[in-house]
C-alpha cells in the first residue's frame, strides 16, 4: 500500500455498504473544499461508541489501520463466525459503533499529493508552508488549522500555550473555537448522537490518554488500561493539553474519551507500520466493544 487517500476510502466505503444492507452510511458534513465527510454505522444497540481517525493531516496512516479493523469486523459479521473470541452478531445487537475514517480529507490529499497545478488552494497553502512543496509535517486542515486544537474545553489557555498567532501547517487552532467546517461537523454529530464514548485515534507514540481535569468517569483509567495493554501500549494520564476533541467530549458528556496515539517515530508513519498498527487498532477496537457491552450488561 502506497497510499491511502480520499478516493480509496470513498472505495472501500461505498463497497462495504452495497454488499451489506445492514451497514449505514452517511455524511457529517462538508471539508473546507467541498469533499464529503463520510461516517459508517455498524450495528442496532442502544450503547453507542464513536471511533474517529484522520484529524491531522499527516496521521493517514491510521485511516487503513481503522478500515482493517471495520473490514474484518464485517467479515465476522457475514461469515457468523467468532471475532477474537467474541460474538459479532452480539455486539451487532447490543452496539451501535459509529465509524468516521476521515476527518480531514483536504489535508490528507495535500501530504499524499501536494498541490497539484490546478488545486484551487495551491498559492495559499504553499505560502503557509514557507514555499516547500514538502508537505509531509503538514497537520492542519487546507486553511491552516489544527482540527485538535478547535473544540471549546479551555481553548483559549490551549491557544496561549501554543503561541501560534495565524494559519500554518501545525498547532494554530483557528481565530475561535469551532472555526472550521471539519470540527464544526464532528461537533455536531456527537452533539445529535450523545456517544457513550469515544476514541480518536492518533500518532504517535503508542500511549492511551483518558484523563480531561478530573470531569471524566472514574472507570476511565482502568478502561484506558485495558485498551493500552491489548495493543501494548501505555496509559498517560496526560496534564497541560486543552481544546481536543477527547478533551472537550469529556467535558461536555462528562463519559468515556480517549486519544490513542499509535505508532512510534515522525508523523508521517511510514507505510512499512501499517501491518503492525492495523493489528494494535484492531484489539484495541475489540477490546472497546468488549467494554462497551460488559457496561451494558451491568458486568
Amino acid at each position: 500500500m502506497e497510499r491511502y487517500g480520499y478516493r480509496e476510502l470513498v472505495n472501500d466505503l461505498e463497497e462495504i455498504c452495497s454488499g451489506n444492507p445492514g451497514i449505514r452510511y452517511g455524511v457529517i458534513g462538508k471539508s473546507v473544499m467541498g469533499k464529503d465527510i463520510p461516517y459508517i454505522a455498524i450495528g442496532k444497540g442502544e450503547t453507542h461508541l464513536h471511533v474517529n481517525a484522520g484529524m491531522h493531516s499527516n496521521e493517514w496512516l491510521n485511516v487503513p489501520c481503522l478500515m482493517f479493523f471495520v473490514k474484518n469486523y464485517i467479515k465476522a459479521l457475514n461469515e457468523r463466525s467468532t471475532f477474537h473470541g467474541h460474538s459479532p452478531e452480539l455486539w451487532f445487537e447490543e452496539i451501535t459503533l459509529w465509524v468516521l475514517p476521515m476527518l480531514n480529507p483536504d489535508g490528507i490529499e495535500l501530504v499524499l499529493s501536494g498541490p497539484q497545478e490546478d488545486h484551487p488552494w495551491k498559492k495559499e497553502v504553499l505560502e503557509l508552508n514557507g514555499g516547500d512543496t514538502d508537505f509531509s509535517n503538514w497537520k492542519a486542515n487546507i486553511r491552516g488549522v489544527d482540527l485538535n486544537d478547535q473544540f471549546p474545553a479551555f481553548w483559549q489557555e490551549e491557544a496561549s500555550r501554543r503561541e501560534k498567532t495565524r494559519p500554518g501547517p501545525r498547532d494554530f487552532g483557528g481565530e475561535s473555537p469551532l472555526s472550521e467546517p471539519e470540527s464544526v461537523a464532528l461537533a455536531s454529530f456527537t452533539k445529535e448522537k450523545k456517544f457513550d464514548a469515544v476514541i480518536a485515534l492518533h500518532s504517535q507514540g503508542q500511549e492511551v490518554y483518558w484523563n480531561y481535569r478530573n470531569a471524566e468517569p472514574s472507570y476511565s483509567e482502568n478502561w484506558a488500561v485495558q485498551l493500552a495493554d491489548a495493543a501494548g501500549y501505555k496509559a498517560v494520564k496526560l496534564f497541560g493539553s486543552d481544546a481536543g476533541y477527547k478533551d472537550w467530549f469529556i467535558l461536555e458528556f462528562r463519559r468515556p474519551g480517549f486519544t490513542v496515539e499509535t505508532g512510534l517515530g515522525v508523523n508521517p508513519l511510514p507505510v512499512s507500520q501499517y501491518d503492525t498498527i492495523a493489528e494494535e487498532v484492531e484489539q484495541i477496537m475489540v477490546t472497546a466493544m468488549t467494554l462497551m457491552s460488559a457496561k451494558q450488561n451491568g458486568e
